[in-house]
């Protein structure tokens, strides 16, 4: 099985310091819907990886989350593509759980769920976080400039071994050649 992960804000859509906290707030960049059905056309199976402490800051429910959720799944699903599952943090960086990135309890569900190794498996971010979860559960870490990323590129060390591409799409052209 070809493997995927995606974080989902400033990977897929757009990023609020205020959260996305509506479906009208959810707006995906610019070929990002193209880039998903681009992989799940060459035959990946595309998981999201989430941290979504809105949740736990009490600015959305679960109920509204997965309403974003499901208008992210139907865009994609309308360019050809498919997400196979999202898995998400609700908590707050102060509850200290293991599934917030960047401690790699996400991962470790996706490898439990998809009963395989994540070692290698890409893992596309765009925060310094995303890179430390992917890196430490053996997945191949790599970065966008979108969102987060060219402030997140400008931390990397020396040579950190994360690939870094523009976008989303950059990133899924080169993983699908």
């Amino acid at each position: 099985m070809k493997l995927v992960i995606l974080d989902r804000d400033g990977v897929i859509n757009r990023d609020s310091k205020a959260y996305i906290k509506s479906c009208s707030e959810w707006k995906p960049l610019p070929g990002s819907l193209e880039a998903i059905a681009r992989l799940h056309q060459a035959g990946f199976v595309v998981v999201v990886a989430t941290n979504q402490s809105g949740v736990g800051r009490g600015l959305i429910d679960h109920k509204t989350l997965a309403a974003i959720m499901r208008k992210m799944h139907d865009a994609v699903h309308a360019e050809g593509g498919e997400i196979a599952a999202v898995f998400y943090c609700p908590h707050t960086p102060d509850d200290q759980c293991t599934c917030r990135k960047p401690k790699s309890g996400l991962f470790e569900q996706i490898r439990h769920r998809f009963k395989m190794d994540l070692d290698g498996v890409p893992a596309i971010g765009d925060s310094m976080r995303d890179i430390e979860a992917a890196t430490t559960a053996g997945a191949r870490p790599i970065l966008v400039r979108t969102g987060n990323g060219s402030k997140t590129e400008s931390k990397l060390v020396g040579n950190s071994g994360v690939i870094v591409f523009d976008t989303l799409l950059d990133a899924v052209n080169e993983l699908v050649k």
